[in-house]
């Protein structure tokens, strides 16, 4: 199969993007493809992060604090947040918890280069689909995305 490069062919993880069409495991939804916040302040992971997931049909925005995140036009349109754990201003958690409070219920991943045992408890026992430490592997970073728009329906976090 050949595929423009604003086609993406995704056989690990079962996914792929057409035009308007996402089609996860064989089922096409007619919508428009998940869209992916990375909130990172290491602009080379939001660079790595983007290229691998738009590669693969997904619409990503990227955001050097939480506090851009929040000031998005594009905070009520996501399907998931990745993001760092420590960040200046607001850290991951912090931008978590206060997602929760609002009552917006986008599924978190989490990626740190400084893995604490405490900080990753808190955010898995708060609803975080993963947590992942720096480097990480790009096929374990697509099956926690995949796991996190499965259990919340690939939509929207409202």
């Amino acid at each position: 199969m050949i595929l423009g490069s604003r086609f993406a062919a995704h056989s690990a993880a079962g996914s792929a993007a057409i035009g308007s069409l996402f089609c996860r495991e064989g089922k096409t939804i007619v919508s428009n493809p998940p869209a992916i916040s990375v909130v990172d302040d290491d602009a080379s992971v939001r660079v790595g992060t983007e290229n691998l997931l738009s590669s693969l049909g997904y619409t990503v925005h990227t955001f050097a604090s939480a506090e851009e995140f929040l000031r998005s036009a594009h905070f009520n349109d996501i399907s998931c947040v990745i993001t760092d754990v420590r960040m200046p201003g607001m850290s991951g958690i912090e931008l978590q918890t206060l997602l929760l409070t609002q009552r917006h219920r986008a599924p978190f991943i989490f990626i740190t280069a400084f893995s604490e045992e405490t900080v990753r408890a808190q955010a898995l026992s708060a609803g975080a689909i993963c947590f992942l430490t720096k480097p990480f592997d790009r096929l374990t970073l697509i099956k926690c995305l995949d796991t996190a728009l499965e259990r919340h329906g690939g939509g929207t976090g409202e």
